[in-house]
C-alpha cells in the first residue's frame, strides 16, 4: 500500500497547486485554498479569497448591528434557498455550531417540494419582512434552487414586499442569477468560485455567509481546517489522520465497498453530520469507471443516526445481524462548558452515561468481530468542525487516489438532471395531447395507451401512466373512468381547453 499512499499524496500536492483534477469541466479543485490563501497558484486568486471572507464578515457584521435592514427594520431570520451542497454543509454547521439564541435564526428550503416550501414560509409569518433570503446557486440554473427563488418571491409578492430589498444572491460570477441579483439591486452578492465543487464549499461563502449571520466565528472555522489541512500533508502514512482514515475504510471495505460506513456521532449537535458526508464521500467515491477506464463501480454507502438513540434504533443488528458495515463512532470528550456540570448520583454525571453507551456499544461490537473507527475531538467548537470538516475532505481525495478513481466530477449526477428534464418535456407533450382532446366537443376522454401513441412515444407509457396520475391527483387532469389501480383501464381529459396551446 506504500506506493499507493505516496502517489496519493503526490496527487493532494499537484492538486494544492493548481492542477486540473475535474476533465469533464477543465477546472482546478482548490477548497484547500480557502482556509489558506496564500497556497493558491496565482496572487489573483490569493486576492479574490481574501476579498470575499473579508466582504463576508463586514456584511454579517453590518447585518448584525442593523446597519444593513430591511423595509421592516433589523432583520432577525435567514431563508437559505439551495440543494445539495449549497444546503448540506450551511445545515450541519447551524446544527452543530449557531448560539442558543443567534442574532438571525436561519431555516433551508432545500427541495422543489411544494409542501415544504410552503412550510417554511409559513412558519416564517410576519416576520418573512424581516428575512434575509440568501439564493445559492453556483450555475444559476439548479433547477430546485430556481423553483424555490420563484416561490419565495411570490410570497413576498402576496405579502406586499419587495424581494429585492432583502435577497443575496451566491453564485458564479456573471450568471443569469448573479446578472439578476445585479440588475434588480438585491442587499448583496457573493461570489462562488469555478474552482470550487458544491460538496467542498463549505469554506465559501456558502457556508461561511450563512454562519457568520448566525453569530458562528468563521475565522475559527477556517483556522481549524488549515490546522487539520497541515497535518493532513504529512507524507508519513501513520502521522498523516486523512491517510490513516482512508486506509481505515479500504481495510474495512475490501477497497471495493463491499461494506457501508455507518457515522454515529454521540453529540446531538453533529447528528446532521451523516447527512453532510452523505453527499462528501458517496458523491466522490461513487463511480463506475476508474481512471484508466475500467468498469470499477466503487463507492462507499453512508448512512447514520447519533449516539445514544443508535441503542433504541439499529444497533441490535449491527451487533448482531449482517455483517455489511463499518462504524465510525465521533467522540466529544466535553460534555457541557465549563462550570455547568453536576452529578445525577454520587460520581455519574449525564455525560457519564453517554461516555458510558459509546465506549459500551464500541466493545459490544468488537466482542463480535463488527470493525469500528473512532474520531476524538475535545469539544465541538468552530475550529473542531473546520478540522472535521478538513480531515474528511482530504480523506475522500486520498481514498480515491489508492483506489484510482476521479473524487472531483459526478456524471452519474448530470444523468439524473438529464433525465429530469427529459420526463418534464414528455409532460409538455402529454398536456397538449390532453388540451387537443379536451378541446373537441365532444370532450375526448384518451386512454393511457392513446395517449402515449399521439405522444409518439408508446416505449414510455409507463412514464407517461406516472405524469397523468400526478397530474390528476394535483386536479390538473380528470380520469374520466377506470382506476389507477389498472392503468389501462382509465381515460382522462383536461378539466379546461386552452385555446391556445401552451405546451407545445
Amino acid at each position: 500500500m506504500e506506493p499507493r499512499f505516496q502517489n496519493a499524496f503526490k496527487a493532494m500536492e499537484d492538486l494544492e497547486k493548481g492542477a486540473i483534477a475535474n476533465p469533464d469541466e477543465g477546472r482546478m479543485v482548490g477548497h484547500y485554498w480557502l482556509r489558506d490563501p496564500l497556497r493558491a497558484p496565482n496572487s489573483f486568486l490569493r486576492l479574490q479569497i481574501e476579498k470575499t471572507t473579508e466582504s463576508i464578515s463586514n456584511f454579517a457584521d453590518d447585518v448584525i448591528s442593523g446597519k444593513i435592514s430591511s423595509p421592516a427594520g433589523r432583520f432577525t431570520q435567514i431563508l437559505s434557498v439551495g440543494i445539495g451542497g449549497s444546503a448540506l454543509g450551511p445545515q450541519f454547521v447551524a446544527e452543530a455550531l449557531a448560539p442558543d439564541n443567534p442574532p438571525l435564526k436561519i431555516r433551508f428550503i432545500d427541495n422543489t417540494d411544494p409542501a415544504g416550501i410552503d412550510h417554511q414560509i409559513a412558519q416564517l409569518g410576519p416576520e418573512l419582512a424581516t428575512t434575509l433570503v440568501i439564493v445559492i446557486s453556483k450555475s444559476g440554473g439548479t433547477p430546485e434552487t430556481r423553483n424555490g427563488l420563484l416561490e419565495v418571491q411570490k410570497a413576498f409578492r402576496e405579502a406586499g414586499l419587495n424581494f429585492s430589498k432583502q435577497g443575496v444572491a451566491i453564485t458564479q460570477e456573471n450568471s443569469l442569477l448573479d446578472n439578476t441579483a445585479r440588475i434588480e439591486r438585491w442587499v448583496a452578492r457573493f461570489p462562488m468560485f469555478d474552482w470550487v465543487g458544491g460538496r467542498t464549499s463549505e469554506m465559501s461563502a456558502v457556508g461561511l455567509l450563512p454562519a457568520a449571520l448566525q453569530g458562528i466565528n468563521i475565522r475559527e472555522m477556517l483556522a481549524g481546517a488549515q490546522l487539520m489541512d497541515e497535518a493532513n500533508r504529512s507524507t508519513v502514512v501513520k502521522n498523516n489522520p486523512a491517510a490513516l482514515l482512508a486506509l481505515c475504510w479500504y481495510w474495512a471495505s475490501d477497497g471495493v465497498g463491499s461494506k457501508d460506513m455507518v457515522v454515529l456521532p454521540y453529540k446531538d449537535s453533529l447528528l446532521l453530520f451523516s447527512r453532510y458526508l452523505q453527499q462528501l464521500v458517496m458523491e466522490s467515491l461513487g463511480k463506475e469507471f476508474d481512471l484508466d477506464g475500467n468498469r470499477v463501480n466503487q463507492g462507499l454507502s453512508v448512512y447514520g443516526n447519533k449516539g445514544s438513540t443508535d441503542q433504541h434504533a439499529y444497533i441490535q443488528q449491527l451487533r448482531d445481524g449482517v455483517h455489511n458495515f463499518f462504524v465510525t463512532f465521533i467522540e466529544v470528550l466535553r460534555d457541557r462548558p465549563p462550570g455547568h456540570d453536576w452529578e445525577l448520583e454520587p460520581g455519574v454525571t449525564c455525560g457519564d452515561y453517554l461516555f458510558g453507551m459509546l465506549q459500551g456499544t464500541r466493545s459490544a461490537l468488537y466482542s463480535n468481530d463488527r470493525e469500528s473507527i473512532t474520531v476524538t475531538v475535545q469539544e465541538v467548537t468552530p475550529r473542531s468542525v473546520g478540522a472535521l470538516i478538513a480531515l474528511y475532505e482530504r480523506a475522500v481525495g486520498i481514498y480515491a487516489s489508492i483506489v484510482n478513481i476521479n473524487a472531483y466530477h459526478q456524471p452519474g449526477v448530470e444523468a439524473g438532471k438529464k433525465a429530469a428534464g427529459e420526463v418534464l418535456a414528455l409532460q409538455k407533450r402529454v398536456l397538449s395531447v390532453l388540451n387537443a382532446a379536451s378541446c373537441k366537443d365532444p370532450v375526448e376522454p384518451l386512454t393511457i395507451d392513446e395517449v402515449a401513441d399521439r405522444c409518439h412515444s408508446p416505449e414510455q407509457i409507463e412514464m407517461i401512466y406516472k405524469i397523468v396520475a400526478h397530474m390528476a391527483a394535483n386536479d390538473r387532469a380528470i380520469i374520466a373512468e377506470g382506476s389507477c389501480g389498472s392503468p389501462r383501464s382509465i381515460k382522462v381529459f383536461l378539466g379546461e381547453c386552452i385555446v391556445e396551446d401552451m405546451y407545445e
